[in-house]
């Protein structure tokens, strides 16, 4: 039998608290004398990441600024892309992830052409020798104008969800006939069972207004809790009295919305020699407001969207902090609750006789843990995890 473990000083919900570790549970939480040393958090998760492209910066760097110039550069890489290649460097992210205390991710997947890439099925292999570690979903990033077609989206489909990780992806940014390809891209995932991950309105065009049609059709399909949409941007220069309705409505269908801080701070706005005006930050507070599910992912790390990053949650909170001007200790849930949930992961706690599977940050509050990098202490199932990033 495992001998009881007690963590004195702890911050949780403003409180100073003790917790006492019996196996892989929280055996108990009580009261403590004093103030806290360390604050702790369930362990985070990423609903937004790109494990097929992570770090090949150094090959793949863009002529020049911006979302397009971004796309072009990853494509002339491909030709790179082998199964060692792929492995390599999919094996380096999720060892960043799992070393920085990350339960889950979700890693979307190019998949340029009707056939199944390579990455789908080498990310799948990844998932069942990690599991037990990190859980890693897959979402087929497909162009709307591929999945949205009549012959090749249900093959698509199909395949996504016989391969059981159900969640089905697309790219939209102001495409023809885009209301005729999204319903039958919710008739396929409704047929199917399957969750929608959407990049959506990745611009700064006031006209493109996909993410509108996206909530539409989550209501009229039933779909809430099931639909995740990815970057919004345009929704930052839509005027307010026009965005807030559709916000209104996001929160009644039950679209989530996943703020991309590192790589849309980087890609908008963007032109050699010229300061950028326009961030690309979706609304996220007005967002929030309005009742919606807003969550945080890293996206891109090391890759031609972004050349710089890490598969590490709280940098990606502090980098969202900074850039919304939020404050860390309402916001946690977007990497954590709300996060988990959105992927339709089951809800972590910190609570009596709950997985002790938890961070701790030291720091006196949320602002003291993550004014700097954080020192962390790691556990799960009730073992302290040694490595750090």
């Amino acid at each position: 039998m495992s001998t009881p473990l007690a963590l004195d000083h702890i911050g949780l919900n403003g409180a100073c608290v003790s917790l006492r570790l019996e196996g892989a549970r929280i055996a108990a939480i009580a009261p403590c004398d004093g103030v806290p040393l360390w604050q702790v958090m369930p362990l985070p998760v990423d609903p937004h990441v790109h494990l097929d492209k992570s770090f090949i910066w150094p090959r793949a760097r863009p002529a020049e600024p911006g979302l397009f110039r971004a796309i072009e550069a990853t494509l002339a890489d491909k030709v790179n892309w082998s199964e060692v290649d792929l492995r390599a460097r999919a094996e380096l992210a999720l060892t960043e992830a799992h070393a920085a205390g990350q339960s889950a991710l979700r890693s979307h997947v190019d998949w340029g052409e009707p056939d199944t890439p390579l990455a789908w099925s080498l990310l799948g292999d990844l998932a069942a020798e990690w599991r037990g570690r990190i859980t890693l979903q897959r979402a087929p990033l497909v162009s709307l104008d591929v999945l949205g077609d009549a012959d090749h989206g249900p093959a698509i489909a199909a395949h996504v969800a016989a391969t059981g990780d159900g969640v089905l992806g697309a790219f939209l940014y102001r495409h023809a006939d885009y209301p005729e390809k999204l319903a039958r891209i919710f008739r396929l995932a409704a047929d199917h069972g399957l969750r929608l991950d959407f990049h959506v309105d990745e611009g700064l065009e006031p006209e493109a207004q996909g993410f509108d049609e996206i909530v539409r059709l989550t209501g009229h399909h039933g779909m809430a809790g099931r639909v995740l949409c990815g970057h919004a941007c345009s929704l930052s220069v839509r005027p307010p009295d026009a965005v807030a309705p559709v916000l209104d409505a996001a929160a009644t269908a039950g679209v989530a919305l996943c703020v991309l801080p590192a790589t849309n701070l980087w890609l908008q706005d963007g032109q050699p020699g010229r300061t950028p005006r326009l961030r690309g930050l979706a609304p996220l507070h007005e967002a929030r407001a309005a009742g919606m599910q807003v969550v945080f992912g890293a996206d891109n790390v090391a890759d031609p969207f972004y050349p710089f990053g890490s598969f590490d949650a709280l940098e990606t909170l502090r980098l969202a902090c900074t850039a919304a001007h939020l404050d860390p200790a309402e916001w946690l849930g977007a990497i954590t609750t709300n996060a988990t949930a959105a992927m339709g992961l089951p809800l972590p706690r910190i609570a009596r006789s709950a997985p002790a599977n938890f961070l701790l940050l030291q720091g006196r509050d949320w602002n003291d843990a993550l004014r700097r990098a954080p020192v962390r202490r790691i556990f799960r199932n009730g073992v302290e995890t040694r490595d750090t990033p």
